[in-house]
């Protein structure tokens, strides 16, 4: 496997000098960038499956868009909405939990799988591995709460509170929920206001809507 990854380093160096020689031809700088980005993707699963990385990401199709996906020898740590800066993800990723980040598709089809059984309503419960290293105390106990709420569930944001043994901090409750690093998985979405509204949600009233209809805790908005 290192020898395949010094041949990946080399392939990567090889294709973009022969991108910047063919700078005045596009198909061939093209073409020269293609191999670059191929070789750079083995290079980077290599580098996850030696071990060698603390952080592997990589995108997943959704009913939103394009989610970003990060995790660690632990477990999924992060999930990130299209909207959410992918730069400022990583780099956030990076002074957090380790600099040692690598880009690596394959690493994330255990989580891919369980979000598309998921979408497609053939799952109900995820059984990921989950990393809570970006979760303060207070937020874990919150969280933790949160993740036992059933499919076609809710709680109020007072019942979580109080379950979470800290009954007058709803308040600081819902922050730990909008603070989620793990959404869709960890199901912050099912926390509603205590009047019924379905209340605030990280990303987007809209999805959090989507996603109770998905599962059956609130009847399709006509």
């Amino acid at each position: 496997m290192i020898s395949e990854a010094s041949n990946d380093i080399a392939a990567v160096e090889d294709a973009l000098r022969r991108a910047a020689a063919r700078g005045r031809s596009s198909a061939g700088a093209d073409a020269a960038r293609r191999a670059a980005a191929q070789a750079s993707t083995r290079l980077g699963q290599h580098i996850a499956d030696e071990g060698l990385a603390d952080v592997s990401y990589a995108s997943a199709d959704s009913p939103f868009g394009r989610l970003l996906l990060a995790a660690t020898r632990r477990g999924l740590v992060r999930v990130a909405f299209p909207e959410e800066d992918e730069d400022a993800m990583l780099e956030s990723l990076a002074q957090r939990v380790s600099p040692r980040i690598v880009e690596a598709s394959s690493a994330m089809e255990p989580i891919r799988r369980e979000l598309d059984e998921y979408f497609s309503g053939r799952r109900r419960e995820f059984a990921l591995p989950l990393d809570w290293r970006l979760v303060g105390p207070f937020g874990r106990r919150v969280l933790g709460v949160t993740a036992e709420i059933p499919y076609g569930g809710v709680m109020s944001y007072a019942e979580v509170a109080a379950d979470a043994g800290s009954p007058r901090a709803h308040r600081a409750a819902g922050n730990a929920l909008g603070a989620n690093p793990m959404p869709i998985v960890i199901p912050c979405h099912r926390v509603v206001r205590s009047g019924g509204a379905i209340g605030n949600y990280g990303g987007g009233p809209e999805r959090k809507r989507w996603l109770l209809e998905l599962e059956g805790a609130i009847a399709p908005q006509r």
